[in-house]
C-alpha cells in the first residue's frame, strides 16, 4: 500500500520570551493509504502540534513532511491551502461550525466553494448518514454536542478527502456520544476509503486503530502496529 504521509526527521521550538521550548524532536513515521492510525501521549507532548504540521497548517522549524505525495515544505501558504482543501479532511474537538449557517449550510458551503453543482444534495446524502436527516435547519445552537460533532463529521467527508485528521474528535463528548460519534467516524471512513489520523489522550480510541504512535515531551517513545 503507497504511503499517504511520510515525516522525517521532523523538528518543532517556538519561543516564550527569550526562552526556546522545543516542543517537537526527530520524528519520524509514515501513514499508509487507507489506514487508521493514532497519535498519544498526555497533555503538552506535542500531539496537536505534530498534527497540525502533517495537515501543512503550520512549517516545521527543520525535517520534511510529504502528503499525499507533495511535499508540503516547498509550498507557498496558499498552495498547502490548496491542497488541503482537495485532499484532507479535519474534525475538531470544539466542532468549528459557523453558527449562523444550519447544519445543511454548514455541510454544503464547502463544496460550493469548490464549485461543486450537486454541493446541496450531497450535504443532504452526509447528514443523512450521520442520522440527521431530520435536522438539516437546525442552526449549531439548536444542536447537542454530539449532534454538532455529527455535523463537522459530514462536513470533513463532503470533500471526499485522501486524509482526515481528528484531533480529540470527543473530548467535549460525554462517554456514549462519544462512542456513537467514533462508530460513526470508522464506519464512513472505512466506506469512503479515507486514510484516518486521530490524535488522543484516549488508549481506548487509540486501540481501534492499527497503529499508535506514543509521543512524550516531544519525542516519539513507541510506534506500535496493531493489525
Amino acid at each position: 500500500m503507497p504511503k499517504i504521509l511520510n515525516v522525517n526527521n521532523l523538528e518543532k521550538s517556538y519561543f516564550s520570551g527569550s526562552k526556546k521550548l522545543t516542543i517537537l524532536k526527530n520524528i519520524s513515521f509514515s501513514v499508509e493509504a487507507k489506514d487508521t492510525f493514532s497519535i498519544v501521549g498526555p497533555s503538552g507532548s506535542g500531539k496537536t502540534t505534530l498534527l497540525g504540521l502533517c495537515a501543512g497548517l503550520d512549517q516545521p522549524d527543520s525535517g520534511t513532511i510529504e502528503l499525499c505525495g507533495t511535499e508540503t515544505g516547498h509550498l507557498t501558504e496558499d498552495e498547502r491551502a490548496l491542497l488541503r482543501n482537495q485532499k484532507v479532511g479535519f474534525i475538531f474537538q470544539d466542532f468549528q461550525l459557523l453558527p449562523s449557517l444550519t447544519a445543511l449550510e454548514n455541510v454544503a458551503v464547502p463544496l460550493e466553494l469548490q464549485g461543486n453543482k450537486m454541493a446541496v444534495s450531497k450535504a443532504k446524502e452526509l447528514l443523512e448518514k450521520v442520522g440527521l436527516g431530520d435536522r438539516l435547519n437546525h442552526y449549531p445552537s439548536q444542536l447537542s454536542g454530539g449532534e454538532q460533532q455529527r455535523v463537522a463529521l459530514a462536513r470533513a467527508f463532503s470533500n471526499s478527502p485522501a486524509i482526515l485528521f481528528a484531533d480529540e474528535p470527543t473530548g467535549n463528548l460525554d462517554a456514549e456520544t462519544g462512542d456513537k460519534v467514533i462508530e460513526l467516524l470508522f464506519n464512513l471512513n472505512k466506506e469512503l476509503g479515507t486514510t484516518l489520523v486521530i490524535v488522543t489522550h484516549d488508549i481506548e480510541l487509540a486501540e481501534k486503530t492499527n497503529h499508535i504512535l506514543k509521543l512524550k515531551s516531544g519525542s516519539i517513545v513507541e510506534n506500535i502496529t496493531l493489525a
